[in-house]
């Protein structure tokens, strides 16, 4: 249990629930909670599906800032927790459905993206704004929601897409009213969760090994120039600016 975030499990049904205001930035304390909650639940027999959500104005804004920007050395902590987190949902023994609504940005779309299936309120938007918080990230997982050169536009302009945009592209089951998420995540769930507990783990291994990229050694890669990133000036100087008052560095005129 953490105080970000709760977990329960009825019917067959694990839950995680992000609970951390005013955005669901989870610190490294948090990450790292996640990710051994998450193999908890994998572990436990009773549980044959997992789904993820949230309560609050969106789904998850990704890693504190602030907590990095006083503590820059905990990136490769925070990095770590990160890492364990979509790990533990991709390659953990059961499905996981998330269910995301408001916004769903960084280390939020890495938890979408590592889930075996998506579904979005209608208010959801979803981004990567990376760039303009000086670092990277998350690009593996938008990547299996999102063609190559769509994740690309979004990642070097920062820009959001709406649901309705995502579940275009194919990537998301369903979009659905923001009310009504809870219960449509919990009657997919219940679906699988009435079958061969044996037969679905063997179908997720198989399904994550036909896969045309490996999730977790493609999202290492991008780590490690997201700690090169922290050694700049640049991201620095993007990351005073968000903590500021979440605007964007100027670069237009150089140093």
């Amino acid at each position: 249990m953490s105080e970000q975030f709760t977990t329960a499990v009825a019917d067959g049904i694990g839950e995680v629930v992000l609970n951390r205001p005013p955005v669901n930035a989870l610190d490294s304390r948090g990450w790292a909670a996640l990710a051994a909650a998450i193999d908890a639940l994998n572990a436990d027999p009773a549980v044959r599906v997992l789904i993820l959500r949230a309560e609050g104005r969106g789904f998850c804004a990704g890693v504190d800032i602030k907590e990095l920007q006083a503590h820059p050395d905990r990136i490769l902590v925070v990095n770590r927790g990160n890492w364990e987190t979509f790990r533990a949902i991709h390659r953990g023994r059961v499905p996981v459905i998330a269910a995301a609504h408001g916004f769903v940005l960084g280390g939020g779309i890495g938890i979408c993206g590592a889930a075996d299936i998506v579904l979005l309120s209608d208010c959801a938007t979803l981004g990567v704004p990376e760039v303009d918080r000086g670092a990277l990230g998350a690009g593996a997982h938008l990547r299996r929601l999102l063609p190559e050169q769509k994740l690309r536009a979004m990642y070097f302009t920062g820009e959001s897409i709406t649901a309705a945009e995502a579940a275009r592209w194919g990537g998301v089951e369903a979009v659905l009213p923001k009310a009504g998420l809870p219960a449509a995540a919990r009657a997919l769930a219940a679906r699988i969760a009435a079958k061969s507990p044996a037969m679905i783990a063997l179908a997720k291994e198989s399904l994550n090994g036909i896969e045309a990229v490996d999730l977790e050694r493609a999202y290492r890669w991008e780590q490690g120039f997201t700690a090169q990133a922290y050694l700049t000036a640049d991201s620095q100087k993007t990351r005073d600016a968000f903590v500021a008052g979440g605007g964007k560095a100027d670069f237009s005129g150089g140093e």
